[in-house]
């Protein structure tokens, strides 16, 4: 949920004062961070761009190329394996291989790494920590470690996101839910058999398959074809994998993947709905693709899908405003609040920004301090400064077309 204030602060009793500095300190924090986030998106991007033709790349793997070591990564779809281009492993046809700029691409697309050429470790062994954690996390892909659980094993969970975060830019949570999430949403589509679907995916058993996909969302994915369900599928964007959700009223969810609140946000979805959500297509989430795609490219910023948000009437009321807002414009907390006809209700005005589940489209984004700092983001404060500059850049290009 994309939190307007940070959540330790809405858990606890604290006036708007508080929350301010509170945000003060967050936001500091966040711009350091924001830093060496927004340089690792550009070079992700840039990266993106510069990926060779992908049967220039097939032949590179079939030579085992070492000239395109570091350039790209390959996924083998029978598998469910990523490896280097000069993997030594048996090589796959050419239509079970895809092809991903990053090594984290390939992990959030639902891929683990080869044992044989230790892709995510190209240069030098991970230490002995790290190699123990992946472990844990292939006995049980589509589980979670809790820090308890990892205290039980010995391990300090604080070391454990140390040495993580240090070693992959990503913490060990993050690692265990992409690996859980990128499973559930890409190795089942709809009609497909649950056997065909467990095939490569890092199960040991049947059951273990669809205990994971049960805890994500929701039903079997046998029992989940026999109702009318939610339907759910994975979007790439330049911020990183998102996930869609959507039926016949509209979209109901849009969220990036590796955020914590991703998977409960899933959960109160279906109780509120009762129903169950299943990775497959609808023509809901072909337009919320179609229309990010554009949005993304600063082709038009502006989105037209039908929208089904579930909430309270309050929070109906706060979304409806935020969809107010203009392109390339953004507005204080106090300004929504008056709006909803109390100028002191700051608080819950944050607390219904945090419980927005459609990202981007609700634009939650469009929100900061009444002082015009940025402040709290579920999706991350890097992600936040780059949607304002995005719709800031084409909202002064379409002004400047206009005054022509």
């Amino acid at each position: 949920m994309y939190a307007a204030l940070p959540t330790a602060a809405l858990r606890s009793e604290f006036n708007a004062h508080d929350a301010d500095s509170i945000c003060l300190q967050n936001s500091l924090l966040e711009f350091r961070r924001c830093i060496n986030d927004s340089e690792r998106l550009a070079f992700r991007m840039k990266t993106l761009e510069l990926l060779p033709p992908a049967e220039t790349m097939y032949r590179a793997l079939m030579k085992r190329d070492t000239s395109f070591e570091g350039i790209f990564y390959i996924g083998v779809r029978t598998t469910g394996i990523f490896c280097r281009p000069t993997c030594s492993a048996k090589k796959p046809a050419r239509e079970n291989v895809d092809f991903f700029a990053t090594s984290s691409d390939a992990l959030e697309n639902g891929y683990r790494p080869c044992l044989r050429c230790h892709p995510l470790d190209p240069n030098a062994r991970p230490p002995k920590l790290i190699e123990r954690l992946r472990a844990e996390v292939e006995r049980a892909p589509g589980g979670r470690l809790t820090d308890k659980e990892l205290a039980a094993l010995s391990i300090d969970p604080s070391t454990a996101r140390r040495q993580f975060k240090r070693h992959y830019g990503m913490t060990f949570q993050a690692y265990h839910r992409a690996r859980r999430m990128g499973l559930a949403l890409n190795q089942v589509r709809k009609g497909d058999r649950v056997d065909q679907a467990r095939n490569g995916s890092g199960f040991e058993s049947e059951s273990g398959f669809r205990d994971a996909f049960t805890r994500i969302f929701g039903e079997s994915p046998t029992n989940a074809k026999t109702h009318a369900p939610l339907f759910a599928e994975r979007i790439d964007s330049p911020l990183g994998p998102m996930i869609a959700v959507a039926d016949d009223q509209g979209l109901r969810l849009l969220e990036f993947i590796d955020r914590r609140a991703t998977e409960s946000e899933l959960s109160i979805l279906r109780k509120r709905l009762c129903t169950n959500v299943v990775p497959g297509k609808h023509r809901n989430l072909e337009t919320v693709r179609s229309q990010l795609r554009d949005y993304f490219a600063g082709k038009k910023l502006v989105f037209e899908v039908p929208l089904a948000p579930v909430g309270s009437p309050f929070q109906l009321r706060a979304w409806k405003i935020l969809q107010s807002i203009p392109v390339g414009e953004t507005r204080s907390y106090s300004w929504m609040a008056k709006r909803l006809g109390d100028e002191n209700a700051r608080r819950a005005v944050g607390r219904a920004n945090g419980t927005n589940m459609i990202c981007i489209i609700i634009p939650c984004h469009r929100v900061i301090r009444a002082d015009g700092t940025l402040c709290g983001y579920g999706g991350g404060l890097w992600r936040k400064k780059w949607l304002l500059d995005h719709e800031r850049r084409y909202a002064r290009g379409r002004k400047a077309s206009s005054d022509q």
